[in-house]
């Protein structure tokens, strides 16, 4: 159907790429039965002649039950349609726009896609939201139990009150210091539990190197 859907996510870590393909498929209301990647790190690669994937990437599939092909190395044609729509975004979207936050990108980009898909197209005869649906009756539904995906992690806190994550320092209530604590974070939140209540939450921060105080 050339249907497309897009979002910009903070990095190209397992856990984002994760959290940021689990939005899309969700908002799509189907799962495709093969997925197709480049040689990505978090993804996989070819080793002597096969395809290896990784340990997160084997989780995700196998939850969704879809099949994840990697695309040999200098082998564009295997995803042409994507480079394509790539393409599109980068003359279409982009030019003459301006962002104020990456919360913006993705809004001004989710305003455009509508617009993007509702476009006839001369290899359809028709636009792609007209014809996304004989798409998803093929795919496999959404899972009842969604993949993880997204950052998780228990440690004790420091003296300092201060959790890492995704080298920025984000600041938790003192009254834990010392004690183990739950982190967990998506795409826009970092959240810090502590015995099952929270201690911390913050948007998450794209920049690199940062602290954030409250």
């Amino acid at each position: 159907s050339r249907f497309l859907t897009a979002r910009l996510i903070p990095t190209r870590t397992a856990q984002d790429l994760f959290a940021g393909w689990w939005s899309l498929l969700q908002d799509l209301g189907g799962v495709p039965r093969v997925l197709v990647w480049d040689g990505e790190g978090a993804i996989g690669r070819w080793r002597r002649g096969v395809s290896e994937l990784t340990g997160d990437t084997q989780g995700f599939r196998g939850t969704l039950g879809s099949k994840v092909i990697i695309c040999r190395p200098g082998d564009p044609e295997a995803k042409g349609v994507v480079e394509r729509a790539n393409g599109y975004m980068e003359t279409s979207f982009l030019p003459g726009r301006t962002f104020t936050s990456p919360q913006d990108f993705n809004t001004q980009l989710g305003g455009w896609l509508v617009l993007a898909n509702s476009r006839t197209k001369r290899v359809l005869g028709c636009a792609p939201d007209q014809r996304v649906g004989a798409d998803r009756a093929a795919m496999l539904t959404l899972p009842p139990v969604a993949p993880v995906t997204g950052w998780s992690a228990a440690l004790r806190l420091p003296r300092d009150y201060y959790v890492r994550l995704d080298a920025n320092d984000y600041s938790v209530h003192p009254t834990a210091v010392g004690r183990r604590v739950q982190v967990n974070a998506d795409l826009d939140t970092v959240r810090v539990f502590f015995e099952g209540r929270l201690v911390a939450e913050h948007q998450r921060c794209w920049a690199r190197h940062q602290t954030l105080t409250d």
